[in-house]
């Protein structure tokens, strides 16, 4: 492999790894909120110039691009995606998501939510297939209500999906594409075949929500590249260990992505050292990521929550804690509270010199001494002392009556107690008699991991070189992949049994195959693997994993 550049965007900096020949050089600049591109296209610079190369020829040699990126999560959490029309089962209108969480509005309105009539059997049989006008007339009022996207969740279409193409088949016919008034439709059955219909809704949902801001960045982005030079494909990190086009990608795959590859990151590290169960954190300006490894394999969800909505679309199983480098500081009632807000990039930390005037966790690191205000980012950026402390003396020191200096170390004991009791949760989780180590990575990670570590009672750190883009490095470990899904019903008694689901699994590497020529591969050079679960109401348990 000659020359790859591996990009994680997060909520305040930009993270690159670029790998040719063999060198190494890692980057890192801010991430520009109003638009990702923006700092996509720093990072490669960037590494360019860390290379001492003009940045079409370096892009022109560059044989792959890789990128994960916090844009859908970011557009979760700050509820700002798309409106989102729903279709769902007569009867079945209160699985939707239209509560509002935490203090955050409802994914879709109630509104925005119409029942029709139509019924597709436990045992996957339709009995009454939709009404054309009846399906159209939904359709309309959602549009005029203002949707820019439609979901079509439909019950038990994880066993048969056809009502819900025939519902997007007829919307479709309606709104074609070349029409400037067309709809994107989405459906449950494609995005998840797994059971359990609130958390098909959620996911598809969800999906839909992010997809038009991932569609511009994505391919916003792959354009940038070919116009300077960029011959490759632009892959885009998933959320369950895998990368693929960006025509291969689904919105939600994206969610996590970044935190992902941090994971794999951290699973090669510890395997340097000979640990095949560790913990992983991830501490950047934004967020607090954990995950871990048990027994060689990364952290792992089949039924996973998205930002407080239960999903039943598998992923790796990332906890994440408003606690980063960014977090602001304020006494509420007399009390310190830090985070979950961030200052991000923008503003960002009052040392930044950006407009922020928050104190944050990055100014009570500057005010102790632990940054060098002229070296912050290896001299790019220089930090302001005197704001930091006025940030600190102002919404911290005051109100406490203390000195600066004591309420930067107050912010800073604050955040590590909080990041601290939740790395001891996994780690009590894990159960190990004989104790793990931590993976400490991201931009403020090394700088607080010991005294995390600490807290959790846990005794070994493993830091790197690249702990500060590990998220980026990580990525780079990740290979081109594609997870498939069938549902089965009937009972598996023992080893003979499992050839009654050939069938299914013959259509899986079907899939597979086609999806990897389309993805450039000849199929003698893919790798597939088998993993097969029984599932109930009370979970879902692994029952075989075949070797690559």
């Amino acid at each position: 492999m000659g020359l790859t550049i591996d990009i994680d965007t997060g909520g305040t900096f930009t993270d690159g790894f670029v790998a040719s020949s063999g060198e190494v050089r890692t980057v890192k600049v801010p991430t520009t909120p109003h638009d990702l591109t923006r700092c996509f296209i720093d990072c490669i610079e960037a590494g360019a110039a860390a290379f001492g190369r003009d940045v079409s020829d370096f892009l022109y040699e560059t044989d792959i691009i890789r990128f994960s990126n916090t844009i859908g999560t970011n557009t979760i959490i700050q509820r700002n995606g798309a409106k989102i029309g729903l279709l769902v089962t007569a009867g079945q209108e209160a699985l939707a998501p239209t509560q509002p969480e935490h203090d955050k509005a409802a994914l879709v309105t109630d509104d925005m939510v119409i029942g029709i009539v139509e019924e597709t059997g436990a045992d996957g049989t339709v009995r009454v297939v939709p009404d054309r006008a009846a399906i159209l007339d939904a359709a309309q009022t959602l549009v005029d209500r203002g949707a820019r996207g439609l979901v079509v969740a439909l019950g038990n279409s994880d066993l048969n999906p056809a009502n819900e193409r025939l519902v997007r088949d007829i919307i479709k016919a309606e709104y074609p594409r070349d029409y400037l008034g067309s709809v994107s439709t989405f459906l449950a059955s494609d995005i998840s075949a797994r059971s359990g219909a609130g958390e098909r809704i959620n996911a598809a949902v969800l999906n839909a929500y992010i997809h038009s801001k991932l569609a511009r960045l994505l391919y916003k982005a792959g354009e940038e590249l070919r116009q300077r030079g960029y011959r490759g494909t632009l892959l885009i990190g998933h959320n369950n260990g895998a990368v693929a086009r960006v025509a291969k990608t689904r919105a939600i795959n994206t969610y996590n992505s970044g935190p992902t590859g941090g994971l794999f990151g951290a699973q090669a590290v510890g395997r340097l050292y000979g640990y095949d169960t560790l913990i992983s954190t991830d501490m950047g300006g934004t967020s607090f990521d954990i995950g871990y490894v048990d027994n060689g394999r990364p952290s792992y969800a089949l039924r996973p929550e998205i930002e407080g909505f239960a999903c039943n679309l598998p992923m790796m199983a990332i906890d994440a804690l408003g606690a980063g480098g960014g977090s602001i500081a304020a006494v509420v009632e007399g009390e310190l509270r830090v985070g979950p807000q961030s200052a991000g990039a923008l503003p960002g930390p009052a040392c930044f010199g950006l407009g922020g005037t928050k104190a944050t966790v990055t100014d009570a690191n500057l005010v102790l001494g632990i940054l060098d205000p002229d070296h912050f980012l290896g001299g790019g950026m220089k930090l302001d002392l005197a704001k930091a402390k006025a940030a600190i003396e102002s919404d911290v020191a005051g109100p406490l009556g203390i000195s600066v200096e004591d309420a930067a170390l107050a912010i800073r004991r604050t955040v590590e107690k909080a990041m601290g009791e939740a790395v001891l949760a996994v780690a009590d989780r894990l159960k190990r008699p004989d104790g793990l180590p931590v993976v400490a990575y991201g931009g403020a990670g090394a700088i607080h991991a010991a005294d995390i570590a600490t807290i959790a009672g846990i005794e070994k750190v493993i830091i790197t070189p690249f702990s500060a883009v590990s998220s980026a490095f990580g990525s780079s470990l990740m290979d081109v992949g594609h997870i498939y899904y069938r549902r089965a019903e009937g009972k598996i008694v023992d080893a003979g049994d499992i050839g009654t689901l050939a069938p299914l699994v013959d259509a899986m590497e079907q899939e597979g195959v086609r999806d990897m020529r389309g993805e450039g591969f000849d199929p003698g050079s893919v790798s597939s693997s088998l993993q097969l679960f029984w599932s109930n109401d009370a979970g879902d348990r692994e029952l075989m994993t075949s070797a690559p």
